[in-house]
């Protein structure tokens, strides 16, 4: 990752910049990276529409994204099916994935977090490919940026609101993951 909280290009990595950020507050600390799933229409994969979604390129007209209307989203990464990671927004700017959200008494997660989304849904398993380079990209980012502690599913900051990662989402496996390289988070799924 570069000084402007890029990632390097490199094999399985792209960068598309997304319009939908703005700056975090002044004086905030990165603690917290949020795990979300996302697939539009749900449950189908590999279609770039989560990646038109983030640029503000999806066609609202077609009736399965009606309820998209005006909607300016975006993470600051997405890890598909087979592990490509897209990054749509630098760590060091307040991408606009967390909605109306806590963490542990902290309101507003977006200003102190990242967020990673994977294509995936409630209903289905990720890949290995996918836990894969989840824990490349945790790993880097705590590295990077050692100020982040800790690692929450949307459902542990938007109880009310979401459920992703949901289920099918391993975070035993995730976890001994990254102890293998000596990762020390804390988890909150």
């Amino acid at each position: 990752m570069n000084s402007h909280g890029w990632l390097d290009i490199a094999p399985g990595i792209r960068i598309l910049e997304s319009p939908n950020f703005d700056l975090r507050p002044k004086k905030t600390d990165l603690s917290l990276i949020v795990i979300h799933s996302i697939s539009l229409p749900e449950g189908q994969f590999g279609l770039g529409n989560v990646e038109k979604l983030f640029l503000n390129q999806l066609d609202i007209n077609d009736r399965d994204f009606e309820f998209l209307v005006d909607v300016k989203v975006s993470s600051h990464f997405f890890i598909d099916r087979i592990g490509e990671t897209v990054q749509f927004v630098s760590v060091y700017k307040r991408a606009w994935h967390a909605g109306i959200s806590n963490f542990l008494g902290d309101s507003d997660c977006n200003n102190f977090s990242v967020g990673i989304e994977l294509e995936g849904s409630d209903k289905e398993n990720f890949t290995k490919d996918q836990y894969e380079s989840l824990f490349n990209l945790v790993h880097c980012l705590q590295h990077k940026v050692p100020t982040i502690g800790s690692v929450a599913s949307h459902s542990f900051i938007a109880p009310d609101r979401k459920t992703d990662p949901g289920p099918h989402f391993n975070w035993d496996y995730f976890k001994s993951l990254l102890q293998k390289k000596n990762v020390c988070l804390k988890f909150f799924p």
